[in-house]
């Protein structure tokens, strides 16, 4: 079959290919970073660029750091906490007892 596309394995509006158009690329360097299940993820800066001190690993999405040795630890996960679990925290048993009571005494004086 001869009659194929011309433009096959482009993108309309793609353009010309390779650097001409878009400008030179900056200079790069490569940093590893490791998290605490020891997965390393290499992410490419600018050689000038303010290089963070955390990074999140690609594979688990936990912190990882430059240090192989010394990881970041994972974050701590505070378990869910219920709407009467905030009250509770905010509120001692004997203050509830006060505001249930005034709240029945106000119902029954209706």
């Amino acid at each position: 079959m001869a009659g194929g596309s011309a433009i096959r394995g482009s993108r309309v509006g793609a353009g010309p290919m390779g650097e001409a158009e878009r400008g030179e690329a900056a200079p790069r360097m490569f940093m590893s970073f490791w998290c605490s299940r020891g997965h390393e993820s290499r992410p490419s800066f600018a050689t000038d660029a303010e290089i963070p001190e955390e990074w999140d690993c690609p594979r688990c999405g936990l912190p990882a750091g430059p240090n192989k040795e010394n990881p970041p630890a994972p974050p701590k996960i505070e378990p869910y906490k219920t709407h009467l679990a905030y009250v509770k925290e905010r509120r001692s048993d004997k203050d509830g007892a006060a505001i249930l009571q005034e709240a029945l005494d106000k119902l029954r004086s209706h």
